[in-house]
């Protein structure tokens, strides 16, 4: 065997211990469940790539666009928690389709009417659905405070003869 034989098969023999170790340790487990929505992510930004590069057409960006917030929404749910992800967040998934449809609006040749209408509703709904879900807990606290101050005007009031409503 060469010298040059013995060092690749030298740094190969060191390389599959290395993964053995690093296995028997859960360091791809982890991996595994800390990146996972790289699997969105990548297919995304490639079908991006492909349409800015025109090797593909404008319709592989309603996927795309859908894949990347996804992703991004699946990467918050890891790093914050599930139960946040999909309580909270949940109007995001709407969005994403929302951010689909403007891509494709956006990039095609023959640009569709009612398409960018869609997108701006789904995104408007999408968007004002998450800020009702992120402050409804607040906006109870307002209200609340809101008809405690009408209430205690009310009864200060009551005594008064004159109108005003």
């Amino acid at each position: 065997m060469s010298d040059n034989n013995k060092l690749m098969t030298g740094i190969l023999i060191l390389a599959a211990g290395v993964i053995i170790l690093l296995g028997k340790w859960g360091v791809f487990s982890f991996l595994g469940k800390a990146l996972w929505p790289l699997i969105l992510l990548i297919p995304g930004i490639l079908l991006h790539i492909w349409v800015i590069s025109r090797r593909a057409s404008a319709e592989l960006l309603l996927p795309a666009g859908i894949l990347v917030i996804y992703s991004i929404l699946f990467f918050i749910g890891i790093i914050g928690g599930w139960t946040f992800l999909f309580y909270r967040l949940w109007p995001a998934f709407i969005l994403g389709i929302a951010v689909g449809l403007f891509e494709y609006y956006a990039y095609s040749p023959q640009r569709q009417s009612g398409m960018l209408l869609m997108a701006i509703v789904l995104a408007a709904v999408s968007i004002f659905l998450l800020g009702w879900s992120l402050f409804a807990f607040s906006f109870v606290y307002l209200l609340a405070i809101v008809m405690i101050a009408a209430g205690i005007w009310l009864i200060v009031n009551r005594g008064n003869s004159r109108r005003i409503w």
